[in-house]
């Protein structure tokens, strides 16, 4: 499948694509249903598997996948006018739990933030007021790096939540599974106190392995230099 084919499928009605939920429940983004496979949405992207980077083994596999528009002129892409730049796609043991989209900012250029506010309520139905922060131990944080909240849709299964660039005009949109969010944030959480337990051992290994590289090509040397040394 065309690697742009699934992303721009049905893209850009208005100023943005109003086929991103069409016919669809409100766990969904365009054609990919949160809780899905890696490879499933590797075959809706055109983006292989493989590509998939992986973020921690332990406690739990989280994994990564990155989906970006083609250039514009690329031979058979139909995405010319899809607004969207780049799609994150986060995985929980081989379950999509997150989706971060980028939108392009020439192809948002003008609009406000009631115009996308209004493109999307058309989508995922009224905005609800923004949680109030968790001081809970393990709660996932909350996503201020992406920019400015803009608005928010969801329900205690899901949420989008819109964000503009704090330092320039672009629009982000992130879609998450409340559930499996909840627990790739504890995984990540656990995943790094394992690997600070574990950093002495692997730094000791990491020596080790240095130490005999450089004394196998040492070695190496040796034996060439010496069948080949005449006094």
């Amino acid at each position: 499948m065309n690697r742009s084919h699934a992303i721009g499928a049905g893209a850009i009605a208005l100023m943005l694509s109003t086929a991103l939920l069409s016919g669809q429940g409100a766990a969904h983004y365009r054609d990919f249903q949160l809780g899905s496979t890696l490879a499933s949405v590797a075959a809706l992207t055109g983006v292989a598997a493989s590509d998939a980077k992986t973020l921690h083994e332990r406690p739990a596999n989280l994994q990564e996948l990155v989906w970006r528009r083609p250039y514009a002129g690329v031979s058979g892409t139909t995405g010319a006018t899809d607004p969207v730049q780049q799609i994150v796609f986060s995985f929980y043991n081989d379950q999509l739990y997150r989706l971060v989209i980028d939108y392009d900012r020439d192809r948002t250029q003008g609009l406000t933030d009631a115009d996308i506010v209004e493109a999307i309520s058309s989508m995922y139905g009224p905005t609800v007021k923004a949680p109030v922060k968790s001081t809970r131990p393990g709660a996932p944080p909350s996503d201020e790096d992406s920019g400015i909240r803009v608005a928010g849709w969801g329900n205690s299964e899901f949420t989008a939540v819109l964000y503009r660039s704090s330092y320039a005009s672009g629009f982000k949109l992130t879609v998450t599974s409340v559930p499996l969010n909840a627990l790739a944030h504890r995984a990540e959480v656990q995943a790094l106190r394992l690997d600070e337990i574990d950093a002495p051992r692997r730094e000791r290994a990491r020596q080790k392995k240095e130490t005999d590289d450089a004394r196998a090509v040492q070695e190496k040397a040796r034996l060439a230099n010496k069948a080949a040394f005449i006094p």
